[in-house]
């Protein structure tokens, strides 16, 4: 144990003091790098990778890791001081938009939602009058109400019928609904059922214009008092994210492990994703593409209702500690 006279009796010992301090701060820091994330492939392979890669060795970092069944969740886990950073999907995204975290860094962008119909109705338009399920304030309403506007349509030409995503299953397969903005695996199941659904619409006809991204949030207070620990955070994400596009075969193993999850179910959510680089996402966040997205789902947001006024994208991602980590 280091005393005060070992302190005072030798530069060796003053060495070790500052040894020491040091150590301190690393576990102080290890200490604040509390990470809460939902329990899929996208949002869980980057910790099942900084895991299994020792990437938070090299920060000289021990992180707590908590799940979370969603987004708001975790970002009033932050408002509580109880956790520092986290990973949400899009349907979140008001919540740093309206100023209660930092949106720190790119996850990943998601292919899995869609619109689908029953069998005779072959476009948007056809869906005119008819009765659609949706999950409002999720991507499935996003999915939805972007389509509406591709074919010249708003939510009024439409009766939207408000579900929870398993009433939305229950719906369709009994032909309760016309139509419905859902997501895949969800449409898996649906399909067996109504095998002559139709699919209107999907994430992949309005990339890279408009992207459902999963993203990095960080508590407000972390990011003003310790950005050399967000800058921490992200280069081991940043090289999760790297190793994953690199290593997808061996990156679904590990996460299947990670969650305790069958294989087939991981497997197939994570080729149903566009993995980004680190310097994919350095270009994007540059040339101000990153923001442009954040910029349509504030559009989205106040059309929901669910933001009046939200904060420009510049006021709520850290664009420069992300290409600067």
């Amino acid at each position: 144990m280091l005393t005060r006279r070992h302190l005072m009796v030798t530069s060796a010992a003053l060495a070790g003091a500052s040894a020491f301090s040091i150590g301190g701060r690393a576990r102080a820091q290890s200490a604040e790098m509390t990470i809460g994330y939902i329990a899929d492939f996208p949002n869980a392979s980057v910790l099942a990778i900084a895991k299994d890669q020792k990437l938070w060795e090299a920060e000289g970092l021990e992180p707590t890791v908590k799940v979370f069944t969603n987004g708001p969740i975790q970002i009033q886990a932050m408002g509580a001081g109880s956790l520092n950073f986290g990973t949400i999907g899009p349907g979140a995204l008001w919540l740093p938009a309206s100023g209660r975290a930092k949106v720190v860094g790119v996850n990943d962008i998601g292919f899995s939602d869609r619109v689908i119909a029953q069998a005779g109705i072959a476009s948007m338009a056809d869906l005119k009058g008819k009765k659609v399920g949706v999950p409002q304030g999720t991507s499935g309403d996003m999915i939805l109400r972007m389509a509406l506007t591709k074919a010249g349509m708003t939510i009024a030409d439409i009766q939207m019928v408000p579900m929870d995503p398993s009433t939305v299953v229950a719906a369709f397969t009994s032909k309760q609904i016309d139509g419905a903005g859902i997501w895949y695996p969800l449409i898996d199941t649906i399909k067996p059922r109504v095998p002559d659904m139709k699919e209107l619409a999907s994430n992949q006809d309005f990339y890279p214009q408009t992207s459902f991204i999963n993203t990095f949030v960080a508590r407000n207070e972390i990011v003003e008092q310790n950005p050399d620990l967000v800058k921490k955070f992200l280069r081991v994400m940043k090289k999760a994210m790297d190793y994953r596009v690199a290593n997808l075969d061996h990156s679904i193993e590990i996460t299947t492990a990670f969650l305790n999850a069958p294989k087939e179910a991981t497997d197939k959510v994570a080729r149903s994703r566009k993995m980004l680089t680190s310097e994919e996402l350095e270009g994007f966040t540059k040339d101000g593409t990153v923001n442009r997205w954040l910029s349509d789902f504030n559009k989205m947001f106040q059309e929901f209702g669910t933001v009046k006024k939200p904060l420009a994208p510049e006021k709520f991602y850290t664009g420069e500690l992300f290409t600067s980590a």
